[in-house]
């Protein structure tokens, strides 16, 4: 038996996944969020249809006997502080978060950032059919319902009148890539560490949840639109799975590795 031994840190090196490219990394990341503005852009100009599919959304979500969206938006205005806190986050948390999410995947996690920018990259893409097909005014915009549009009444606002906002599609609520987005960061993050407390993650889209809907900004359904979209990509694009290499990493612990047997049984 050849009892020579190969170097761990050779072996550890092959395990070790390589970084894509800085610059296409980033052009790719740039495209999809262009192609999330621009494509909801071209999906405006179905006013009527969209009033008329808000209405069927929320007469069904009654029929189905989910919580109503005035409930939490009550909780919201029991004061201003409260209710500004929930505008602000849904104003500035959405796209910053999940760039630096996919920012710290690539520095610290590669084989887990080409999945996730992968997996948004799929949901993102399916996200920009149904506002063609399925034009829906957010909840805000509804009579009738008792929700107010706190953006407008507490501030900030990151939408103007609709008729006059040409940086957004307001009438492409489902799915909420709000709460798509937010829960891949989440999901992302619990695959890729090791850390005891890494299920706390969850709170971003329970928050951005919360958020979304308090705000009037989308209905339930919204929300469980985009976790069907999200739930069919991660089911066909899989994560890596974690090698010796990466399982210490988020729990402070080193990883050891034994002595490779080259030849061991010849």
């Amino acid at each position: 038996m050849n009892a020579r031994t190969e170097p761990a840190g050779a072996e550890a090196e092959r395990d070790t996944p390589v970084r894509p490219p800085l610059i296409r990394e980033f052009l790719l990341v740039a495209g999809l969020f262009l192609v999330y503005k621009v494509g909801r852009r071209l999906a405006t100009g179905h006013t009527a249809d969209a009033f008329r599919n808000a209405r069927r959304v929320w007469h069904l979500e009654r029929a189905a006997d989910l919580p109503q969206e005035t409930a939490v938006q009550s909780a919201l205005l029991h004061g201003d502080t409260l209710v500004h806190l929930a505008n602000t986050y849904y104003a500035t948390v959405h796209f910053p978060a999940t760039l630096a999410f996919l920012v710290w995947l690539y520095l610290r996690r590669p084989a887990h950032y080409v999945w996730a920018r992968r997996v948004l990259a799929a949901v993102t893409t399916a996200a920009l059919v149904l506002p063609f097909t399925f034009p829906l005014a957010p909840p805000r915009m509804l009579t009738g319902t008792g929700l107010v549009d706190t953006a407008q009444v507490y501030g900030p606002s990151v939408y103007g009148p609709p008729s006059s906002d040409h940086l957004s599609n307001q009438f492409a609520a489902m799915p909420s890539l709000h709460f798509g987005w937010a829960l891949m960061v989440a999901i992302g993050l619990i695959a890729a560490t090791r850390s005891r407390w890494r299920g706390l993650w969850l709170l971003h889209p329970l928050i951005t949840l919360l958020v979304i809907v308090g705000t009037a900004n989308h209905y339930w359904l919204d929300a469980i639109a985009a976790t069907a979209m999200l739930g069919v990509a991660l089911a066909v694009i899989h994560p890596p799975q974690h090698t010796a290499t990466t399982a210490g990493h988020g729990t402070g612990r080193p990883v050891t590795r034994e002595p490779v047997l080259a030849g061991a049984g010849r």
